[in-house]
């Protein structure tokens, strides 16, 4: 069943936008249920919308986006589910990789190819050489993907390499993870309700900010994109430490004096 696209307004006059988007694509078998379709019904819904959402991304310039798509947890739903899951990323792959070629999109691939069949692999890589000199947009799908997981592959690859605890900082190991040359997340977008992170981009997502939308997956258009984006343009990231207009000002900068401090 395919999701009719909600007319497209222009994007919005926006003071700040993030450059890395990343999206918890989530409420596709609840908005099946909705509907009385099956799940797999729900997943097939929930891919309709993608090259609009990379789209409407792309015109208000964000230069990396990350969907979550199967989790290392995804494998203990059931057998035909999952079966269902990987044929129908084989045929979004098919179907939009040209596209998106076309549109200067970059495809990569966030996760563990293991576990995926021959010739899924190769449907992903061959993505990946197509696109790779594209430079308008990245697109980074999380599939087989898990940040637990994720981290333990970097402290696996130092270990391998050899790495002494001396040498050891947060830039050594962030190049070391699936997302070593893209950068940290701004945005965390999660669709129908939910207030977790899942286990996604654990390590990258220590100081981004989060939204959450009552819109399940199948139904999250420009508008929604839209409020996402206005929301964080609006917020003030400060990374632990003070704006300039949050500090004290010189008259109360003073350190108490002892009398005070002794009352």
């Amino acid at each position: 069943m395919a999701v009719e696209p909600a007319s497209k307004s222009p994007p919005l006059s926006l003071t700040c936008v993030p450059n890395h988007v990343a999206i918890i694509m989530d409420g596709n078998g609840r908005w099946a249920r909705r509907q009385g379709l099956s799940r797999m019904a729900g997943h097939r819904a929930g891919t309709e919308n993608i090259r609009q959402v990379i789209e409407r991304f792309a015109d208000y310039g964000v230069k990396y986006l990350t969907l979550y798509a199967f989790s290392t947890e995804n494998w203990s739903r059931p057998r035909l589910e999952v079966q269902g899951l990987m044929r129908i990323l084989g045929r979004v792959i098919k179907r939009e990789t040209k596209n998106l070629h076309e549109n200067g999109i970059r495809l990569i691939h966030l996760g563990r190819l293991e576990g995926l069949s021959p010739k899924l692999q190769q449907q992903v890589l061959d993505a990946i050489e197509l696109t790779k000199h594209n430079d308008r947009m990245t697109v980074c799908i999380a599939f087989n993907y898990g940040g637990r997981a994720e981290i333990l592959d970097a402290a696996r690859r130092l270990m391998t390499n050899g790495m002494s605890p001396d040498e050891l900082d947060e830039g050594v190991f962030s190049s070391c993870l699936y997302t070593a040359d893209i950068p940290d997340p701004d945005l965390i977008i999660r669709t129908a309700g939910e207030m977790r992170v899942s286990n996604f981009l654990l390590w990258q997502g220590a100081y981004a900010e989060f939204h959450a939308t009552e819109v399940y997956w199948p139904d999250f258009d420009s508008e929604d994109i839209d409020q996402a984006l206005l929301a964080y343009s609006q917020r003030k990231r400060r990374f632990g430490g003070l704006l300039p207009e949050d500090e004290d000002p010189p008259s109360k900068r003073r350190s108490p004096s002892k009398d005070s401090r002794k009352r």
